[in-house]
């Protein structure tokens, strides 16, 4: 039997805290399992908004989407998670990946080194908070590169995917979506490299639009007109995209589920008043 439906909404806008606490009480309302927070510059300091988010709800578990590991010393992240996690109670699920966009590095007046540095950084933080961590907290890491696969299949609870690549060269961090067959490519060697695990990793997705419409290729051209050579019919198969009415987006996430193993999905700020009727219709099954 597949693993049941979890289903998380990544909060982007910062806001103050009444307005904050409303949109978290609203994610839990509408069914959510996870809130969760990225790490960029200009949105909402993770762990802050986190236990913010933990006083105004009581079910959701609350994660990070991704820590930017480059941000972070390993022993002050430590006490970061360690204090959340607490005044959470337990709710923490932290997700941890390289970081990817350079101009924020740049601007935080931090190196950003090579992919290879980034990887090694990000692994000798995990063994760092294996160590320091008395309570260990349920461990997502993201990422697209062979030895970020390995160090996932090695250490992750979670294994995040976002189906998008980083344009060569950008420094603002422009992602352009993966073609079908890469991203199924990307699926089968993690699949590889974590065979010998005891316990299979939860497999998440992030869905980068929601779209409900009658017009489904309507839909989409606008994100056609941006991405060189890909069709409409293309665009319409990738992972990361729902389009349709909401029978059909029901169907493509239990397709997700059925060809790739997504069984947790997380959807962008804007979406998530639209995704919410196919979290009640299949959160937890």
């Amino acid at each position: 039997m597949p693993r049941p439906f979890r289903f998380g909404v990544s909060l982007i806008e910062p806001a103050p805290a009444r307005e904050w606490r409303a949109k978290c009480h609203r994610a839990e309302e509408l069914g959510y399992d996870v809130i969760l927070v990225p790490d960029h510059l200009g949105m909402p300091a993770p762990f802050p908004a986190l236990v913010a988010a933990a006083g105004a709800t009581e079910r959701p578990r609350l994660g990070t989407f991704v820590l930017n590991a480059g941000f972070w010393n390993p022993a002050l992240l430590a006490r970061e998670v360690a204090t959340t996690d607490a005044l959470t109670d337990g709710r923490l699920e932290l997700g941890l990946g390289t970081g990817y966009v350079q101009a924020e590095h740049d601007a935080a007046g931090l190196p950003f080194g090579s992919a290879r540095e980034r990887v090694d950084h990000l692994r000798h933080t995990v063994e760092e908070l294996e160590r320091l961590l008395d309570t260990r907290v349920p461990l997502m890491l993201g990422g697209n590169g062979e030895r970020m696969l390995g160090l996932a299949a090695e250490h992750a609870d979670i294994v995040a995917f976002t189906g998008a690549s980083l344009v060569p060269g950008s420094t603002e961090g422009k992602l352009v979506p993966m073609a079908d067959g890469d991203f199924a490519a990307r699926l089968a060697r993690y699949e590889e490299l974590a065979a010998g695990r005891e316990k299979p990793a939860e497999l998440n997705l992030l869905v980068q639009m929601v779209v409900v419409t009658d017009d489904r290729a309507a839909a989409v051209t606008p994100l056609v007109e941006r991405v060189p050579d890909t069709t409409v019919e293309q665009a319409l198969e990738l992972p990361i995209l729902l389009v349709g009415t909401l029978e059909q987006i029901t169907t493509q996430v239990l397709a997700r589920r059925e060809r790739y193993g997504f069984t947790y999905l997380t959807v962008l700020e804007p979406y998530m008043e639209a995704f919410a009727p196919v979290v009640a219709e299949l959160g937890g099954r």
